[in-house]
Formats: C-alpha cells, sequence, structure tokens
C-alpha cells in the first residue's frame, strides 16, 4: 500500500507539521510520497529528502526571521528570502529528481492565475515560489513567469497526489476557532488571509483518508518565531495521542 502525506501553508503555524511527522514516525508510519504549499512545500521538501523530524525541527528553529528574508527594494515586494534559500540550498539536493521521495509543491502562476504543481526540475526556486506572499516577498520568476505563494489557491494540495497513493494524510495547521477578538489592524488582516486560504484546504479534505488538524491553530500567529518550540510539541502531541498506526492501515482491510 502506497501512503502519501499532503502538507498545509501556515507560515510559522507550519512548524506543526514537523510535530505531527515525528509522532508519526514514532509510530512506524512512512510514506511514499508528499505535497505541499508554501511552509508545507518546506518541511515537505526536507522530509522528502531523507531528514528526520528531529533534524528538519533543528535547521527551522534556528532560522531566525531577521535571517531568513532580506529588504528587496523592489517594485514586486518589500522582502526577500535569501537567507532561506541559503539553508535549503545547503539542506536539499537542486533538483527534485535527487530527492528520496517524490514531492509536489504548489505555487500560483500571477499571469495566468492558476495554480502549478512543480514535481520537477530546480527543487530551491519552486519552494521558493511556493513560498512567496504576494507583495510582502518578492515575486520568483521561473522559466519567465512569475510565481507566488500556492496558498491563494491550493493551501492543501491533495488533488496533486491523490492518484499515486492508496492512503492519503491530509495535515492541516489553520484550524479555526471560533473565539477571536478583534483587538487591532493587522490581526483582522491576518484572520481574513486565514479564512481565505483555510476554505479553499477545507475543499480538498473529502481528497483525505486520514485528517490531521490540532484545534485552535490560529491563537498562533502566522510570524510568530517565540512559539516554535510550543507549536512543534503541540503537533507532536496532539498526533501523538489522538492517532495510533491503525488509522493509516484502513485502506488495506478494504
Amino acid at each position: 500500500m502506497k501512503r502519501g502525506i499532503v502538507l498545509s501553508g501556515g507560515g510559522i503555524r507550519g512548524i506543526a507539521h514537523i510535530g505531527i511527522l515525528k509522532a508519526l514516525d514514532e509510530k512506524g508510519v512512512t510514506f511514499d510520497c508528499v505535497a505541499g504549499t508554501s511552509a508545507g512545500s518546506i518541511v515537505g521538501a526536507l522530509y522528502a529528502a531523507g531528514h528526520t523530524p528531529d533534524k528538519i525541527f533543528e535547521l527551522l528553529k534556528h532560522l531566525s526571521f531577521f535571517k531568513a528574508v532580506r529588504p528587496a527594494f523592489a517594485w514586486t515586494g518589500l522582502l526577500t528570502m535569501d537567507g532561506l534559500k541559503e539553508m535549503l540550498t545547503k539542506n536539499l539536493p537542486s533538483d527534485f529528481s535527487i530527492l528520496k521521495l517524490p514531492l509536489t509543491v504548489a505555487a500560483i502562476n500571477i499571469r495566468s492565475g492558476k495554480a502549478h504543481y512543480f514535481t520537477e526540475g530546480d527543487l530551491i526556486t519552486a519552494i521558493l515560489a511556493s513560498s512567496s506572499i504576494p507583495a510582502i516577498f518578492n515575486t520568483v520568476n521561473v522559466n519567465g513567469n512569475m510565481f507566488v505563494d500556492g496558498g491563494l489557491l491550493d493551501n492543501l494540495p491533495a488533488k496533486s497526489i491523490r492518484g499515486n497513493c492508496d492512503l492519503l494524510v491530509g495535515s492541516h495547521c489553520n484550524n479555526l476557532s471560533a473565539d477571536f477578538d478583534v483587538t487591532n489592524m493587522k490581526l483582522v488582516l491576518e484572520r481574513s488571509m486565514l479564512i481565505s486560504i483555510n476554505a479553499n484546504a477545507q475543499l480538498n479534505k473529502p481528497l483525505c483518508d486520514v485528517w490531521i488538524e490540532p484545534p485552535g491553530m490560529d491563537r498562533y500567529s502566522s510570524m510568530d518565531l517565540s512559539k516554535v518550540q510550543e507549536i512543534f510539541e503541540y503537533g507532536y502531541r496532539f498526533a501523538k495521542d489522538n492517532f495510533t498506526s491503525a488509522h493509516f492501515e484502513k485502506q488495506v482491510a478494504a
């Protein structure tokens, strides 16, 4: 039986994916293919390259926001992701074909207005394209086309690998709770974006055989680096306490 896992975008909340992968690894659950958007593409690529969840967490935990992004001084965005690019280049192969597991990375072609799914070619550029939040980060040029964060249209690209696996696991780190307080404009803007990307992810939920969604993730800001340890441990504990290896074997009986 072939298992796949799809990892949502979510900024710093994407650290929860690493905790979830660690819990599943301890249960002996492995995967044959991976897909992800934005933060999910970063975690997914490192996992597909063969890094353990603990190693992935160490790499991302020490990548501070101010090292990961730098002023762009360009009309296409306020910041670049040169620091993130350096970390990925040191720890990932240059091409999709060299990964240990097949990987799909979702981004948006800003000219066509459609989602695009990278599965081959320059790996680092695809991840940066998937993670490029419009107007904040520079758009990413791939073969003459400009790409931005895939979360706007497909924050959980389950359909991209559904046909390649017998059992598909969805890891979603953007659960919306109802106890939101309107205290400032920044929170309203972030909440609005979260509602939008959550909506398109929910459309793909029925494609997943197992759905892992730690509740209350919206209490963490997508840029709050002070919470990385807490988010990692929360994702780990939720998956460890709520899922057994039997959850990932149900298609055998079917």
